[in-house]
């Protein structure tokens, strides 16, 4: 991904700082206004969708070259909601997660490869129901900037990808219920202190 600076004055201090071994920043991510977004659909009949929040997690993003940037986030497990209890209580159960307070997903970042000024592929393992697999999303700087209520450097991110379930022992109903999961992901970061 490449990341445009926002302002002159850090325009000027990267300009400045040219010739110097440049270093990332890190950036927490923001959970209440971070979410994945997961759809699928159920026997060709209709699309259910549901989501994952509460994230944790870190960017270190390298502005001058964003290709050497990572990410990191780990998200619970039992926070998923379809909107309806009956399927979410399935989902946790043995047939799918067998989840438990604890269990969590997560994402660690191997590489990005940039694709356009603000895109990019960002490649890592992606860990869920005691299975590593490696997964590229699709990532896009949404902005990035001074937050008018925060006071403090804020960024703003959105990737997608597509997920096999049965990858992750989670393939109970495929090919019926489809066995690709499309996930969007939208996240917030601030600016570590």
């Amino acid at each position: 991904m490449t990341f445009p600076l926002r302002t002159t004055a850090l325009a000027a201090i990267v300009s400045l700082a040219a010739t110097m071994t440049a270093s990332a920043e890190t950036y927490d991510l923001d959970p209440s206004h971070s979410q994945i977004v997961f759809t699928y659909s159920h026997l060709g009949f209709s699309t259910t969708t549901g989501m994952f929040s509460g994230f944790e997690g870190t960017i270190d993003w390298d502005k001058e070259d964003p290709s050497k940037s990572s990410v990191e986030v780990t998200l619970p497990v039992l926070s998923m909601f379809t909107g309806w209890e009956a399927r979410d209580e399935h989902f946790m159960s043995g047939d799918f997660f067998g989840a438990k307070e604890g269990d969590m997903i997560s994402f660690k970042s191997t590489g990005i490869e940039l694709t356009g000024e603000n895109t990019g592929k960002i490649t890592g393992v992606l860990a869920m129901n005691g299975v590593e697999k490696d997964v590229v999303l699709d990532a896009k700087l949404d902005q990035a900037g001074m937050h008018p209520m925060e006071n403090k450097e804020w960024a703003g991110f959105s990737a997608t990808t597509t997920v096999k379930r049965s990858d992750y022992g989670l393939g109970l109903y495929a090919p019926y219920i489809s066995d690709d999961v499309q996930v969007a992901i939208s996240i917030e970061a601030m600016k570590a202190e």
